[in-house]
C-alpha cells in the first residue's frame, strides 16, 4: 500500500465570507445550521425566524407567530423541527416542512426566554429565562417536566451533554451549574474567583468539559467533574454582549458547502483534523484558538 504522507498542521487559517444573508428588519440574535447541513436558521428582534438554503443562501421561508423579538433558536436532531424562544415568554416549535407553529406552544416562563437546547434524542427541550429558572420540557406532550430554580440572576445560556443526562446553565450571577436531567439535582457549581457574568456555556463534543464565555474578555474550559478550570482563552473583546463560543475542527483542505442533497464534499474521511475554539468579539472579529 502507498505510504501515507505526513500532513503538517496548518499555521494559518484563511476563512473568507461564503454567503451574506439579508432580510431581517432588526438585529439578528442567533444563527444556527441544521444538523443535516441543508439549512441555516436565523432569528431576530423583528419577531421572525428565517430559513435559508445553506448552499445558495436563498431565503426558503419566514416563520411568524411570536409577539416580540426572538433571542434563541435550536434545531431538533432530525432537522425537522426548530424551536424558538422569545421575549413574549413563549417557546414555539415549528414544523419545517409546513412552516407552521405546532399547536401547543411551551408556556410557563415569567420573563424573556433567552436560551434553548434540544436533548440529543430530541425528546426533551431545555430553556433558560430572565426569570432565573431553567425548565425541562417534554417535546412530544409540550408539558413542563421539571423546573430548576437555577440562578439568582437571569439565565443567559443552557446546553445538554451528548448523552442527554446532564444540563449546563450559566448566568450573570457568575455561576455555571451542572444538573442531572433525571433527578433535577445540581451536581456541581463552577465559579471563577473574579465571578464575572457568564454569557454562554457549551459542553465539549466528548462531553468531558464545559466551555464558558464571560464578560471579562475570557473563555474558560472547565472540568466539571473535579470543578477545575483547565484552560483560559483570551484575545477577543467581550465586556458587554452575550458572545457565543463553539467547538470546531479544521483540516489541511477546507470543507466545501453542503451539496444539494445535504452531503458534504471536498474532504475525505481520513483527512487529518485538528480542533479549535471560536468566539465572536465586540470589535467585529471572530477569534479562533488552537
Amino acid at each position: 500500500s502507498p505510504k501515507r504522507r505526513r500532513v503538517e498542521r496548518p499555521t494559518r487559517l484563511n476563512y473568507v465570507p461564503f454567503l451574506t444573508l439579508r432580510g431581517h428588519k432588526r438585529g439578528v440574535a442567533s444563527v444556527k445550521f441544521s444538523p443535516d447541513g441543508k439549512w441555516i436558521a436565523s432569528c431576530s428582534a423583528d419577531g421572525t425566524i428565517k430559513i435559508w438554503d445553506a448552499r445558495t443562501g436563498s431565503l426558503s421561508q419566514t416563520l411568524e407567530g411570536h409577539l416580540a423579538g426572538i433571542s434563541t433558536i435550536a434545531w431538533s436532531p432530525d432537522s425537522k423541527v426548530i424551536a424558538s424562544g422569545s421575549d413574549d415568554k413563549i417557546i414555539r416549535l415549528w414544523d419545517i416542512a409546513t412552516g407552521k407553529s405546532l399547536p401547543n406552544p411551551l408556556a410557563g416562563h415569567h420573563n424573556y426566554v433567552h436560551s434553548i437546547a434540544f436533548s440529543p434524542k430530541g425528546n426533551m427541550l431545555v430553556s433558560g429565562s430572565y426569570d432565573e429558572a431553567v425548565f425541562l420540557w417534554d417535546v412530544r406532550t409540550a408539558r413542563l417536566m421539571r423546573s430548576l430554580p437555577a440562578h439568582s440572576d437571569p439565565v443567559s445560556s443552557v446546553d445538554v451533554v451528548r448523552d442527554g443526562t446532564l444540563v449546563a446553565s450559566c448566568s450573570s450571577d457568575g455561576l455555571i451549574r451542572i444538573w442531572d436531567t433525571g433527578t433535577g439535582q445540581c451536581l456541581k457549581t463552577l465559579v471563577h474567583e473574579d465571578r464575572a457574568p457568564v454569557t454562554n456555556v457549551k459542553f465539549s463534543p466528548n462531553g468531558r468539559y464545559v466551555l464558558a464565555a464571560t464578560l471579562d474578555n475570557s473563555l474558560r474550559l472547565w472540568d466539571y467533574v473535579d470543578g477545575t478550570c483547565k484552560k483560559t482563552y483570551q484575545g477577543h473583546k467581550n465586556e458587554k454582549f452575550s458572545m457565543q463560543a463553539c467547538f470546531g475542527v479544521y483540516t489541511e483542505q477546507p470543507y466545501f458547502a453542503p451539496t444539494q442533497d445535504g452531503g458534504a464534499n471536498g474532504t475525505p474521511e481520513d483527512e487529518p483534523r485538528w480542533a479549535f475554539i471560536a468566539c465572536g468579539s465586540e470589535d467585529g472579529r471572530v477569534v479562533l484558538w488552537d
